[in-house]
């Protein structure tokens, strides 16, 4: 809840994050592998360094864009990170293609960027942003606090 810019936050609200800025581990945020399955139209997987794979769609992905306009527009409409738009209601439903990347290429060492097909290349994918929105049964659980409902 906020009034006039504050935020009240509960203890548990304030604990979750607080851990959710804390860094990851360096060997977390260390890709061993990494898979764009362009080809396929699947989407992205990572192998870390300390034993876990990640997958994530390109649908998901492409909702999930890092760039400051896609987070300022998710914010304003109230979305959560990978949360699709709503479909505006419509007599006759276009047709609009799944997200797909034309291509991606590695940021240095830290991230991986696409060129979506949509256009759009302004998102940088580091790999903590990636780690920290696995979509992996085991993390999207730790996510949810225990009476189902994610956080």
């Amino acid at each position: 809840m906020s009034h006039e810019g504050l935020r009240i936050a509960s203890k548990d609200e304030q604990a979750r994050d607080d851990q959710a800025s804390e860094p990851l581990p360096r060997i977390a945020t260390t890709p061993e592998k990494v898979r764009v399955l362009m080809t396929e139209g699947k989407g992205l997987e990572i192998d870390w360094a300390d034993g876990h794979k990640s997958a994530w769609g390109f649908a998901w992905l492409r909702e999930a864009c890092p760039c400051a306009n896609c987070v300022d527009e998710r914010a304003q409409q109230g979305r959560k990170t990978g949360q699709p738009k709503p479909k505006p209601a419509a007599v006759l439903p276009m047709y609009t293609p799944p997200p797909k990347p034309a291509s991606a290429h590695a940021v240095g060492r830290y991230a991986i960027q696409f060129n979506w097909a949509d256009g759009h290349s302004a998102g940088i994918y580091s790999w903590e942003f990636l780690r920290r929105v696995c979509q992996c049964r085991e993390c999207t659980f730790v996510a949810t606090d225990t009476t189902g409902t994610p956080n």
